[in-house]
């Protein structure tokens, strides 16, 4: 396996970048060479990967296969990490053969870290993974591709406009669902609520909630009300906010290409959701995005894997490098 190694040449704003956000990789952190073996049912291949650190922070390390200028990054949801979903490892393939590459980052909030993290953090961390691509990798522009919660990252991040956000050239949304529906189904969850809007009103936000407020993985007030409350930071996605709301959510989105894709089989919706009409007021908030029903699809796609390649990679290569050479201008 080669080892990854940088272009002597700037990127075409890598020199912009490094003035404006300060987040360049740490030259002292060399990318490694790894094989990882496959350990999903039926998957006897190996993934052949890069894996390099692009931040100070023991969580922040990435995958990435293939070795070009265009990277898709997937960002996972509540407990995901590497190989979250099991499209991944085709869709690898399938953009390598575009001249693509896939970068699977961890973030602070991979894993059981999403309790104790934020939307916020996220994009902090995604900014420093994309500063890193643009200094380190030379890159020409990523598309952001955010499954589950991942979805509510990239709609928070391209509200900051930080300054990598620029190389931003498109966003695919698959499973943007609402946390906050799903979690309403729950018997504990309206107590929780209760709790965690007291804790938070006397200065406790960032205080962990009981565990049994979310069992999978320790959780605080801040974040236990951004899921689950009405209007909280996480609630983007759901199905009873208004138009007016939804706009001011999502609306910012009508500036990026943007691709919904969502499973009208998703077992995180409540069956009471009508989801052809959710789909499409989403998409119509984001200024008329295109969207995708993948039907009879579950949440991560796992019976729709094919569908779902096939979906992504036309995005992507519709989307591609036109008038990338100049996003400043």
């Amino acid at each position: 396996m080669n080892s990854s190694s940088s272009s002597s040449s700037s990127s075409w704003f890598s020199g912009i970048v490094r003035g404006r956000s300060g987040k360049s990789g740490n030259p002292n952190m060399n990318n490694q060479s790894i094989t990882t073996a496959s350990d999903r049912a039926g998957a006897g291949n190996q993934f052949r990967c890069v894996l390099f650190k692009y931040g100070p922070k023991p969580a922040q390390v990435a995958f990435r296969t293939g070795d070009f200028k265009q990277q898709v990054i997937f960002i996972g949801g509540l407990t995901d990490g590497f190989l979250a979903t099991e499209y991944i490892e085709p869709l690898s393939v399938a953009l390598e053969n575009e001249k693509w590459s896939l970068v699977q980052p961890l973030l602070s909030s991979s894993y059981t870290g999403y309790g104790t993290s934020s939307l916020k953090q996220d994009s902090l961390e995604l900014d420093q993974l994309i500063g890193y691509l643009i200094n380190k990798e030379n890159s020409e522009g990523v598309v952001l591709l955010g499954h589950s919660t991942g979805c509510q990252d990239i709609v928070h991040y391209m509200r900051t406009n930080a300054a990598c956000s620029r190389a931003v050239r498109a966003a695919i949304l698959q499973a943007p669902v609402s946390d906050r529906e799903y979690r309403a189904t729950l018997p504990e969850t309206a107590a929780m609520i209760d709790l965690a809007t007291t804790m938070i009103s006397e200065g406790r936000a960032m205080d962990l909630m009981p565990k049994e407020a979310n069992p999978d993985a320790p959780i605080t007030a801040y974040r236990y009300h951004s899921l689950c409350a009405y209007m909280g930071d996480d609630d983007m996605f759901s199905s009873d906010l208004s138009d007016d709301q939804l706009r001011l959510k999502l609306g910012h989105m009508s500036n990026t290409p943007c691709q919904v894709m969502f499973s009208m089989a998703d077992e995180y919706v409540p069956e009471y959701v009508d989801k052809k009409a959710l789909v499409e007021r989403l998409c119509k908030a984001m200024g008329g995005t295109e969207k995708v029903e993948i039907e009879w699809g579950n949440h991560s796609l796992s019976n729709r894997v094919e569908e779902a390649v096939q979906a992504i990679l036309d995005f992507v290569k519709r989307e591609g490098p036109n008038g990338w050479d100049d996003p400043w201008n």
